[in-house]
């Protein structure tokens, strides 16, 4: 089936509809970067990457004569992944997306012959954004990587095992609190000292970073038992592990993303090996429940 208009098949015209959205969304997304970025190179990078694509989505109108406007969700998103994750992941991110787009656009070349010049401008891109990348932030995806490790097991094991020794949410609440905070301390500090004897010069910051993940990792475990009545300890165990798988998944993406490594492999590894200490935690928690006869008022 052709299309009515220059004789292009449907599914061409369809890609090229379809470029000529990212490339004004792009568009407006490294624009939007460029105002936030610090460093004055980087801006540069950044706006004329802007630039070109905004001259790649005039080159697509003169072929699908559509008048098309950026996707604003698409520009919000990676706005707010911006200042949640940080702009070394939306630099990978970005230089992935540049990769599938010349990908896709290798597709089209032998029908519109401006093609060739968007692929190599694209591939420029892509190398550009390389070269942006924050290395000394990825060094801290280590001490990240450890605060989160050491919390999910630590923690999923401990409140899985006292949710049924204690049988209610507010106190499991407490002796959570109580031993992340303590566990966050000695995991900062146990941290800090290893990095010490490493001879690290940033032994401090590198504590702070697995400080902070632990930390926030208790927040995200704890939270349902805060929320959920006293009498809701299985609701808030169930919440709980929902939000283990979550973390993992964020997380593993995350590194998959600033690493560029396979996501599912360590997603299934790191939620396997949670999800079992939290199993064990809980059957020891029955069995001491049973064995010394504790009972809570």
């Amino acid at each position: 089936m052709k299309s009515e208009k220059r004789g292009y098949s449907s599914s061409s015209r369809k890609m090229m509809v379809d470029f000529q959205q990212d490339e004004l969304t792009s568009s407006v997304i490294y624009a939007y970067f460029a105002e936030k970025v610090k460093e004055e190179k980087n801006k540069e990078v950044l706006r004329k990457i802007s630039k070109d694509e905004a001259q790649h989505a005039v080159i697509w109108k003169r072929y699908t004569h559509e008048n098309l406007r950026p996707n604003m969700w698409k520009v919000w998103w990676y706005g707010f992944l911006f200042h949640l994750l940080g702009y070394t992941f939306v630099v990978k991110l970005l230089e992935l997306h540049e990769y599938e787009g010349v990908c896709c656009l290798e597709k089209l070349e032998a029908e519109i012959p401006e093609t060739r010049q968007i692929i190599e401008e694209e591939k420029a891109h892509e190398k550009a954004l390389i070269d942006m990348l924050d290395e000394e932030r990825l060094n801290y995806v280590g001490a990240m990587v450890l605060g989160l490790n050491d919390a999910l097991v630590e923690l999923t094991g401990t409140i899985a095992g006292l949710t049924f020794v204690l049988m209610n949410s507010s106190l499991i609440a407490m002796a959570g609190i109580i031993t992340g905070i303590a566990a966050t301390l000695s995991m900062a500090a146990s941290n800090y000292l290893a990095e010490r004897a490493d001879g690290n010069p940033k032994a401090l910051k590198a504590s702070v970073y697995t400080g902070f993940s632990y930390l926030v990792t208790v927040i995200c475990l704890v939270l349902p038992y805060l929320i959920f009545p006293q009498g809701m300890y299985l609701a808030a165990l169930v919440c709980m592990i929902g939000i283990v798988v979550f973390l993992v998944f964020i997380f593993n993406y995350y590194i998959a993303v600033v690493r560029s490594e396979a996501f599912w492999p360590k997603f299934i590894e790191m939620s396997t090996i949670s999800l079992s200490v939290a199993l064990i935690s809980f059957l020891i928690g029955l069995l001491a429940k049973a064995c010394f006869g504790i009972e809570v008022g």
